[in-house]
């Protein structure tokens, strides 16, 4: 009875409710990293065959078709939370515990891209059935959740911000032509607003991280092994092995050098580590350099780390090698969309109000023609870090598709 009457209760319950959330449509107070992992609790479990359907097929220049339509509905709720996470008016916290040094896990960075990927096609389907206001927010949603994904500080996290966003500065690129002036208006907005995009240097503390836990590991083994520096050797030595093989490389390639370097001694290994101090300082201002001093101090810096006594220099910092060349691309890519879009809304003028923020004045401007007709402009940022120019191109006409940024520029895509 008392089950009964409490449910009897419940429709009046929410009832009353609703006039608060009439004048509140959701809460902007919440962690966003909350929201975000509910999110991708709510993802559709679709069979592998649909998945590759949607994200395996070039869809840019065709009409989607209702099967695709059909499977995108099926992130509605997924959508709704990213779009309520990206109003959050406090900062994201993905509640990452460090203790696990190299074996933490970050589970939120695989299904963030998955979403960008999705939210692409979410635009294009909303833009083919006039659903213009729906596109806008799904876009905005996956730039800010692109965005907060590297407040984890953790390396790969700043990386898989800069693929986000690229995902979206493609996407705005591809359907620019179906965007109308308050549609980009509202975008230019978006992508200048908060939260501010995290950067390589903001990693630097974290990746350091690593050597206190190593460090911490060894002590541990020395504790629980008094006066058996052997077997504290070999302990490390696992430890050392789970951390390579974890990376793909071969497990042993470093150990020889870290015993010779070491003297074969857990004191020598811990003063291996203590090296790294002094490096970590300066690879962390230097990736803070704008790029004409980044370019010159990073390639003496690097060079000290090819020829460097300490093994552990050599096998910790290569991976540092082209983040920031990846960086100085994804800030190219910013100013080149909102150069495009002020083109778009005001002409010759507005182009010229936005300035290359890695080069020296307004981006180079031409016309982009594909199979013989002019199809939109491409705009090139006079930079090749990743080894191939920074451009984007523009598409003005619907037609056959061609890829719009990245070294292939210009060329039809590759199935």
């Amino acid at each position: 009875m008392k089950i009964k009457h409490f449910l009897f209760l419940l429709p009046a319950a929410f009832a009353f409710a609703a006039p608060v959330a009439t004048a509140q449509p959701y809460r902007t107070d919440i962690n966003p990293a909350l929201t975000y992992y509910q999110a991708f609790n709510a993802a559709p479990d679709q069979s592998q065959e649909d998945r590759d359907y949607l994200l395996t097929n070039i869809w840019q220049g065709q009409k989607l078709p209702d099967r695709v339509g059909k499977l995108l509905s099926g992130y509605d709720n997924e959508f709704r939370l990213l779009r309520m996470a990206a109003q959050s008016t406090v900062a994201c916290d993905w509640g990452i515990d460090w203790g696990a040094g190299p074996e933490t896990l970050l589970t939120h960075l695989a299904p963030a891209k998955k979403a960008a990927q999705v939210a692409s096609l979410r635009v294009m389907w909303d833009l083919q059935q006039n659903e213009e206001t729906n596109a806008c927010a799904d876009l905005l949603a996956a730039l800010v959740l692109g965005r907060n994904i590297s407040t984890d500080r953790s390396l790969i996290g700043v990386l898989v911000q800069f693929a986000i966003e690229k995902i979206v500065y493609f996407t705005i690129a591809e359907t620019f032509n179906h965007l109308s002036p308050e549609a980009l208006t509202q975008i230019a907005q978006g992508l200048n607003g908060p939260p501010p995009r995290g950067t390589v240097a903001d990693a630097g503390p974290t990746e350091n991280y690593l050597k206190y836990w190593f460090t911490n590991r060894i002590a541990e083994l020395q504790t629980a092994n008094p006066g058996n520096d052997a077997k504290v050797m070999e302990g490390f030595h696992s430890i050392w092995d789970s951390f390579t093989r974890g990376d793909g490389s071969d497990s042993n390639y470093r150990w020889p050098q870290i015993e010779a370097a070491s003297g074969g001694t857990s004191d020598g290994v811990m003063k291996l580590f203590g090296d790294l101090n002094g490096m970590y300082s300066r690879l962390i201002s230097i990736e803070s350099l704008p790029r004409g001093q980044y370019e010159e101090e990073a390639e003496v810096f690097l060079k000290e780390v090819d020829k460097s006594p300490n093994p552990l220099i050599r096998e910790l910092f290569p991976a540092w090698r082209k983040c920031r060349s990846k960086e100085f691309g994804a800030i190219a890519d910013l100013a080149m969309v909102q150069a495009a879009i002020q083109y778009k809304l005001h002409g010759q003028a507005g182009f010229n109000s936005v300035t290359n923020p890695i080069g020296q004045g307004p981006f180079s401007f031409q016309r982009f023609t594909f199979n013989g007709a002019d199809r939109g402009f491409e705009l090139n940022a006079d930079y090749n870090g990743s080894g191939f120019p920074e451009v984007f191109i523009f598409q003005e006409t619907d037609g056959p598709p061609f890829v719009v940024f990245g070294k292939n520029a210009g060329k039809t895509p590759e199935p």
